[in-house]
């Protein structure tokens, strides 16, 4: 058997295509960084149109009451993730407003900045204005105890000092 070496065309394809995803990536943050994202879980008005829209675009996979897929640290015979859940069990409480953001306009393969990362999670960029969006996230805090939302607001505020 002899090794065939790929055709140069090949090579350069792949690496702008990677270079490409790589910028698209740096980009996306970028732009998410010129959108002040600040949740709101305590406004009424703001959480039930969340809860709305959660339920229209975000239940069907991370469940209506936010607890996500069933197992979802362990990878699918497809190797991507399952939803994980959005309530106290999660992580997504791990991370700070912007990302949150972030992950969910441009998805999580955007965000990944690898290129080849595989999520089932769309990009919502083109489905949700960015008022939308928060109005999602600032429901899923509001669902998250007392607790836990006091631990968020501490990241938040180091993260607004930069550290």
């Amino acid at each position: 058997m002899s090794k065939r070496t790929p055709h140069p065309f090949l090579k350069f394809t792949l690496v702008a295509a990677a270079g490409g995803l790589l910028l698209y990536g740096l980009w996306s943050v970028e732009q998410t960084n010129k959108v002040a994202v600040q949740l709101d879980p305590d406004n009424k008005q703001i959480v039930q149109l969340g809860k709305t829209l959660y339920q229209e675009e975000c239940a069907a996979c991370h469940g209506s009451q936010l607890e996500g897929e069933d197992n979802w640290k362990q990878r699918k015979p497809n190797g991507r993730l399952p939803a994980p859940p959005h309530d106290a069990n999660g992580h997504t409480w791990h991370h700070p407003e912007q990302a949150l953001f972030a992950i969910t306009k441009f998805g999580p393969a955007a965000m990944a900045g690898t290129g080849n990362y595989q999520s089932d999670m769309p990009a919502y960029k083109e489905t949700l204005s960015d008022e939308e969006i928060i109005a999602i996230l600032s429901f899923i805090k509001s669902r998250w105890p007392a607790g836990i939302r006091m631990r968020h607001d501490e990241m938040e505020r180091r993260v607004a000092e930069g550290g």
